[in-house]
């Protein structure tokens, strides 16, 4: 999670907004909490649910989500190492945000000719 710089901790009116953004800043943490609210993933079922992200990102963007608590990770003691992520209780909290954020993408987000396309009117015929 960025954490916010000190000048703009003090009184500053936005600071619940920005503190909730930080937990979902960056351009997978959304969709990675996004497809554990389907239930528990392992690390490769992430992979091929997302697969434009870097193993390596994947693995930051996990260790964050993880560190601020939204995440749950499990290790299983086996050959090959089987480890297992999830919501938390403090995750789960976020389900309407995001659900909220693809419902949003979905009305006003097209991908067109491998461009994104917004409106403020609902969109038809999107292929997102």
């Amino acid at each position: 999670m960025s954490l916010p710089r000190k000048k703009m901790t003090d009184n500053f009116p936005g600071c619940p907004v920005e503190a909730a953004l930080g937990f979902l800043d960056g351009k997978w943490k959304g969709v990675i909490l996004f497809h554990l609210m389907g239930g528990t993933r392992r690390f490769n079922e992430m992979r091929r649910l997302m697969p434009n992200i870097t193993p390596r990102m994947l693995t930051k963007q996990l260790r964050e989500l993880e560190d601020s608590g939204l995440i749950s990770r499990t290790v299983y003691p086996v050959v090959p190492p089987h480890v297992d992520y999830d919501l938390t209780e403090l995750g789960k909290t976020l389900e309407p945000v995001v659900r909220a954020l693809h419902s949003w993408g979905l009305r006003h987000v097209a991908c067109k000719d491998n461009r994104l396309e917004t409106s403020v009117e609902p969109l038809e015929g999107h292929n997102f």
